[in-house]
């Protein structure tokens, strides 16, 4: 059994069916989010250090460098983020239906309002039957907006704004994202906003992974291997 793409919810008793698959995210979103997750891993632990770098090694600090190459990673990571936040705006466009989804939230619905509340219900165990969905159910999609996307927006403009400081003012990091120092008023504000976002995005790792598991298990859905095959199977409850 197959579903198409515009369909949200799924009844699958009303069907009859107790089984259904079908495929919902493409192989250029699956690559994104998987390097992506490279690349957070690499920022988070490397910023870590650069924010709190290190005890000092003995020896001449040209001897090791150390520093150096965590900032040089960092700054590595943080380009890779970058370029492919950029390709997956594109894919948006040229994508299949969820390969928007997280971009754009129908906030004009009261219908995904209500089963925004239903969700949150769900996760707080206050709804014993889950509902099952096609792509991001309504909370997912509001959490993915919320916090991954401004948050990697955010993290992109303050972390290419300090790369500008060490570029210089001649440097094309300052022409495009010099106003973000102005905007946070001097670089300890940005850097310390900047240094906030990194503890929001952990916070969302943490809650992206617990409810992936959550409803792997719970609402008779892959999640997790959807990610990796870009098929999404359904198991009636009877299973």
């Amino acid at each position: 059994m197959s579903f198409t793409a515009e369909e949200s919810s799924l009844e699958l008793k009303q069907r009859g069916e107790r089984h259904a698959s079908i495929y919902v995210y493409e192989a250029p979103v699956r690559l994104w989010h998987w390097v992506n997750v490279l690349a957070i891993l690499v920022l988070g632990v490397t910023g870590y250090f650069i924010g709190s770098p290190l005890p000092s090694v003995s020896g001449e600090a040209s001897d090791w460098f150390l520093m150096g190459y965590i900032r040089f990673a960092h700054f590595a990571a943080g380009y890779v983020l970058a370029i492919g936040f950029l390709v997956r705006i594109y894919w948006a466009f040229v994508g299949n239906h969820h390969a928007r989804q997280m971009f754009i939230l129908p906030i004009w619905s009261v219908k995904w309002w209500s089963e925004v509340l239903f969700e949150f219900k769900w996760y707080m165990f206050l709804e014993k039957i889950p509902k099952k969905y096609v792509g991001h159910n309504p909370l997912a999609q509001l959490m993915m907006f919320g916090m991954f996307l401004t948050c990697t927006v955010f993290m992109i403009l303050t972390g290419f704004a300090m790369y500008a400081e060490g570029a210089g003012m001649d440097s094309w990091q300052h022409a495009l994202f010099g106003w973000v120092i102005d905007l946070a008023g001097n670089t300890q504000n940005l850097h310390t906003w900047h240094h906030l976002g990194m503890w929001v995005m952990v916070t969302f790792i943490i809650l992206h992974v617990y409810a992936a598991i959550r409803e792997d298990i719970m609402s008779r859905q892959t999640m997790i291997s959807t990610i990796i095959s870009g098929v999404r199977s359904y198991k009636d409850d009877k299973d």
